[in-house]
């Protein structure tokens, strides 16, 4: 478990009222409107594109990764990871919030621009799993309520990677145990999109560009 030692937020958030987020003390707290449009995107998306627009997306080295219903794990603690560091950083760290939220918010739109462009679906999913057991049946849940749509880039990808670049520049977490800790998540949850072939090998490989391009952006100064 992190251990935080500063455990002093930077912004006292007791006095915030709506009315007072124009003021220089919780404007950055307009950042928050990004967790909501990034969820009700989904469906706008899914009607605009009919299914028989969807371009497959496949690798022959996706046949050479096993699934593996373990990554299950990891694959989950995607969006907790990504609340956890933006609820963290709006405490103790509001510039690393703000450089956070602009990854996220250059980064998904770019992601969401190439969905309506380029429609993408995978059919990388086992018809049966080779085993049944608690995490098979946390990825037949998983499968029921995830579409096999818009792939194309990793969005677990892109938002590891804003999770990880954001840790690493935060004051309390840039120590290298606690870097060490979240690299080795990240990682993993990279590595659970291909394990349980929820993303082709081509998805992770395209949310790069993606990064870079929100990690350009990112570099200005953030208001």
């Amino acid at each position: 478990m992190l251990i935080i030692k500063n455990s002093v937020p930077e912004v006292n958030y007791r006095g915030f009222r709506l009315k007072k987020i124009n003021e220089p003390e919780y404007k950055h707290l307009w950042w928050l409107l990004f967790f909501p449009l990034y969820w009700l995107r989904y469906p706008i998306i899914e009607n605009l594109n009919p299914a028989k627009e969807y371009h497959p997306i496949y690798s022959p080295l996706d046949d050479a990764i096993p699934f593996c219903e373990w990554f299950i794990i990891p694959y989950m603690l995607w969006m907790f990871s990504m609340v956890a560091l933006c609820v963290y950083t709006m405490l103790y760290d509001v510039d690393s919030f703000r450089r956070y939220m602009k990854f996220l918010t250059v980064s998904m739109t770019i992601s969401t621009l190439i969905f309506l462009i380029y429609p993408s679906c995978q059919n990388l999913r086992p018809a049966e799993f080779p085993r049944d057991n608690f995490f098979t049946d946390c990825v037949a849940l998983l499968y029921s309520v995830d579409t096999n749509t818009n792939v194309f880039p990793s969005e677990h990808a892109i938002g590891s990677v804003a999770v990880w670049l954001s840790a690493l520049h935060t004051k309390g977490l840039d120590s290298p145990g606690k870097t060490f800790f979240i690299t080795i998540l990240m990682l993993l949850i990279c590595f659970s999109t291909v394990f349980l072939k929820q993303h082709s090998i081509l998805d992770v490989a395209a949310a790069v560009p993606v990064c870079l391009i929100a990690f350009l952006f990112c570099k200005k100064r953030t208001n």
